[in-house]
């Protein structure tokens, strides 16, 4: 595969698919763990408003909707994305709802969701703020959505971990699974993705309200949410 500068889809579907057997693994490896962490604290915050349904989106081989489905056993929890491949792998992990669906374009009606989330995928939308409007259509408007990915670290942090992220990152996760090209464009994707209040701009944007950050790691990771949008009369 070659590198590529911007999220487009079909390098994105191959990207994934060709990652996919070993996609959890690298993760766990590549973070030490601490994303299984951020995923647990997910969990919890989910758990907290006791949601009915539940929309994971871009959820991959099903890792945050796996822990939703652990930490929220009284909700339906639906994974969407839209590399089959990936969602072979979280079925037979034991997600027990999925389905093919493009994050731009979701198959739902509008306010069909309590609570809509994605962890690490809407940094790999070709159009962020069409992929949070998306979310915050399907999403109720007393539901909330909620945002997990990477983000870059301010003060001494910021260039080491810039550093892991371009030059360590990618040659660690090619030897665990052979596609080194895929984690250049990942690492890639980090640093174009938009953080903190830019993000939360995005958030008011797209319809939402009452928008939150917390960051994570020193930074290296963040937690965005938000209420629906305010139901038209």
């Amino acid at each position: 595969m070659e590198k590529t500068e911007v999220q487009d889809p079909e390098y994105v579907r191959g990207a994934f698919a060709r990652i996919c057997k070993r996609y959890s693994l690298a993760n766990h490896v590549l973070s030490m763990g601490t994303d299984i962490l951020w995923r647990r604290k997910v969990g919890r915050l989910v758990a907290g408003h006791k949601p009915s349904r539940i929309l994971d989106v871009a959820t991959g081989t099903g890792d945050l909707a796996l822990e939703l489905q652990r930490a929220c056993p009284y909700a339906e929890v639906t994974g969407a994305d839209f590399c089959e491949e990936m969602l072979e792998l979280a079925r037979d992990r034991g997600l027990k709802k999925s389905l093919v669906a493009d994050g731009l374009n979701l198959p739902f009606a509008d306010d069909s969701f309590d609570a809509v989330t994605v962890a690490f995928g809407l940094r790999n939308m070709s159009d962020w703020k069409k992929g949070l409007q998306e979310m915050s259509r399907v999403v109720r408007p007393s539901g909330f959505v909620l945002v997990l990915d990477f983000s870059l670290p301010e003060g001494v942090l910021r260039r080491p971990y810039a550093y892991y992220l371009n030059k360590i990152l990618p040659r660690i996760a090619g030897i665990l699974t052979g596609q080194r090209d895929a984690y250049d464009y990942l690492a890639g994707s980090v640093e174009r993705f938009p953080s903190g209040e830019a993000m939360l701009d995005l958030f008011g944007e797209a319809g939402l309200r009452e928008q939150t950050w917390k960051p994570l790691t020193q930074g290296i990771a963040s937690i965005y949410t938000a209420k629906g949008p305010v139901e038209d009369f």
